[in-house]
């Protein structure tokens, strides 16, 4: 049985965020990949609501939350879980991070370690990004701002870079779901995001030096978007933190497989 979220929205560095959130114990808290909502992340709190207070974000510029108009720093993303806690009354979060997401965690428990419990970074990269990856997601931008409304294309090579065979091959209803978000996105705040997150992305393995947190570092084994070698080199730039390839998914793993990827958040929160 699905719980009953709450809709809220709390004021932060980045503007307002919409939040959805329900349970009680532990909270734990959930950060989508770019161009995803929380909704991203429904089979985790169905799963984890019974024993915990679970709390998904729409991220700055998507969803329900405020547009973005400009660009912002991993320290600002930061600032905004602190925000969100603080607007919840939550003194202290797991954190369970994809992408974008995973990549704020990192930063999260870098700067802000008195307010993290545990902390799961799915399919991410503590790396700036390189030439290639530059040139792709700056095609995208410009085919972005040249279509304008037109989004096949666009969603096409989303779809491209998030998801793999397997979920082509097994999962329809995935392919769909991901479909539909890209589509929904607005362009002009999406942009913002995606240029803040790709081309504007620091290299974070100093800061993360730092980390004294336990952190679960996971990738997907057909991810195009963070080859598993660079995941991995993220894991290496944490003190004491565990690092697993999980087969049959891409670059969103906990919407792809998400029994596999519950089981995998409850056995490290519990160790």
């Amino acid at each position: 049985m699905n719980p009953r979220l709450d809709h809220v929205t709390v004021d932060t560095a980045l503007g307002r965020i919409a939040v959805q959130t329900a349970g009680d114990g532990d909270a734990i808290l959930f950060w989508p990949s770019l161009l995803m909502t929380g909704d991203m992340w429904s089979a985790q709190a169905e799963h984890f609501a019974p024993r915990h207070r679970v709390v998904l974000i729409d991220p700055p510029g998507h969803g329900e939350s405020q547009a973005l108009t400009g660009p912002f720093t991993f320290e600002e993303c930061a600032r905004c879980i602190v925000d969100v806690l603080d607007g919840l009354g939550i003194e202290r979060a797991h954190f369970v991070g994809n992408s974008w997401g995973g990549m704020i965690g990192g930063t999260f428990a870098a700067t802000h370690p008195d307010r993290v419990g545990k902390a799961v970074l799915m399919n991410c990269t503590a790396s700036a990004a390189g030439g290639r990856q530059k040139l792709e997601y700056g095609f995208l931008l410009r085919m972005a701002g040249w279509l304008g409304g037109i989004r096949p294309p666009l969603t096409r090579s989303v779809l491209k870079a998030f998801l793999g065979p397997t979920t082509f091959r097994e999962r329809p209803d995935v392919v769909a779901y991901v479909r539909a978000a890209v589509q929904a996105v607005d362009l002009d705040s999406g942009a913002w995001a995606v240029r803040s997150v790709v081309p504007r992305r620091p290299d974070q393995r100093a800061l993360l030096g730092r980390v004294t947190t336990p952190v679960l570092v996971v990738a997907g084994v057909e991810d195009a978007t963070f080859p598993n070698a660079e995941t991995k080199a993220m894991a290496n730039a944490i003190p004491d933190s565990s690092f697993v390839v999980l087969d049959g998914v891409a670059h969103l793993a906990a919407l792809e497989n998400p029994a596999l990827v519950n089981k995998l958040v409850e056995d490290f929160l519990a160790r």
